[in-house]
């Protein structure tokens, strides 16, 4: 066993892997479109589930953790090129929190088919999971109620939520069907 894996539990390529996914999740927050509500529509959702497929659950939901706590530490990783503590407890701050639950959802899907309904089901409960915290946390911050919470962090963006959700189960099952037959990704 080596130094690196003995410390942390992880072997140097769980390490790169994980660093890849933070990466891209900060990525895809990039491709942000601002909406009136004050709630932007990020890839983001797509990228943290795709995280959790490919990697499995415990390295998928460590490379979220590790994307907020970038986030909390000041580096501009949230859509935005937005940093800091200040943003990831501002009014989509839950959204951002329920990062790491989503992956461990998706993460419990991982080397499951597209056929298989379990899929879909960890992925609709992480989803379901996000848009609750987000939604109580946006609710608590902006002082507003159910309605107006509902029409600024949920209704604008379930067509696209579906189409997160289809998107990053197709492609997290054919990515890590394909690492695994290269032998990249194990576990």
């Amino acid at each position: 066993m080596q130094e690196t894996e003995k410390k942390t539990g992880f072997t140097a390529q769980d390490i790169c892997h994980i660093a890849v996914f933070t990466a891209l999740i900060a990525i895809l927050a990039q491709i942000s479109i601002p909406l009136p509500g004050g709630v932007p529509l990020t890839l983001q959702t797509f990228a943290v589930p795709l995280a959790g497929l490919v990697l499995g659950a415990k390295k998928g939901t460590t490379s979220t953790l590790i994307y907020v706590l970038l986030a909390a530490a000041g580096v501009p990783v949230l859509a935005g090129m937005k940093g800091g503590l200040g943003a990831v407890l501002g009014m989509t701050g839950g959204f951002v929190l329920s990062f790491p639950l989503m992956a461990l959802f998706a993460g419990f899907a991982a080397g499951k088919t597209v056929r298989d309904a379990r899929l879909w089901f960890w992925l609709v409960l992480g989803a379901l999971v996000n848009y609750a915290v987000g939604t109580a946390w946006f609710m608590w911050i902006a002082g507003t109620d159910i309605r107006g919470a509902l029409a600024a962090c949920v209704l604008p963006f379930l067509p696209t939520a579906v189409l997160k959700i289809v998107l990053s189960g197709m492609a997290g099952t054919l990515m890590r069907g394909m690492l695994g037959k290269t032998g990249l990704l194990y576990g």
